[in-house]
């Protein structure tokens, strides 16, 4: 995040979370409380479309067969690919990284230029895996009832059982990622418990990230 130390700095925080554990939604709720939130994995849909340097790189390194007719990459498709072959998924994780890394880099300095105050929040499921996470702030774990997490991947994604299991699986274990937590959201709740603790959250947050420019 290559942003001059002498200018005043928002409080920059990642949020992650496992396949259907409700990131999304606790994203959109920081959102609503006045977050500005860098979904990287719209980044990632927008690197996908024809013309750019990473679709290219895709396309080359796993053949046409991932288009559909109007030579858009199929995500659908490729997800298919690369969720049961760990070798492949490396593969996508090391074509995408660094472009994905560099463009939210620049959203967050774009942000930083036009309202130099608050919180930036990363919304981004391999935070950890790519090793960003030491790049932010604070980082925000959100979890869920591996039943209640499968049960969501199925009716969201139209999968079986045993396809929603192994993408949870294809993952680093969320046990792992909760020992790099400043904070956990637990999503197996009602809406309105999740709301409670992102309020909570985001309070804790906009205190430190007051703290944080008045050092400046």
């Amino acid at each position: 995040m290559a942003v001059s130390d002498m200018m005043m700095r928002m409080l920059h925080v990642g949020l992650t979370g496992n396949i259907a554990s409700g990131k999304s939604c606790a994203a959109s709720l920081f959102a609503e409380l006045g977050a500005h939130v860098i979904d990287a994995d719209r980044v990632v849909h927008d690197l996908l479309n024809p013309g750019t340097a990473t679709y290219e790189k895709i396309v080359k390194a796993f053949g046409a067969t991932i288009l559909r007719p109007d030579r858009e990459i199929d995500r659908r498709k490729l997800g298919q690919v690369v969720f049961f072959d760990e070798e492949k998924r490396l593969l996508l994780n090391r074509l995408t990284h660094e472009d994905v890394a560099a463009e939210i880099s620049r959203r967050i300095e774009e942000l930083e230029q036009s309202s130099p105050a608050g919180i930036i929040l990363v919304d981004a499921a391999l935070i950890i895996e790519t090793g960003s996470h030491t790049s932010y702030d604070k980082l925000i774990v959100v979890i869920c009832d591996p039943a209640l997490q499968v049960s969501r991947l199925m009716r969201r994604d139209g999968l079986t059982e045993a396809e929603a299991k192994a993408r949870m699986d294809s993952q680093m274990p969320v046990e792992e990622k909760l020992k790099l937590a400043d904070f956990t959201i637990d999503t197996s709740g009602t809406l309105r418990q999740t709301r409670d603790q992102v309020e909570a959250i985001h309070r804790d947050l906009l205190v430190q990230a007051m703290r944080s420019k008045e050092r400046r």
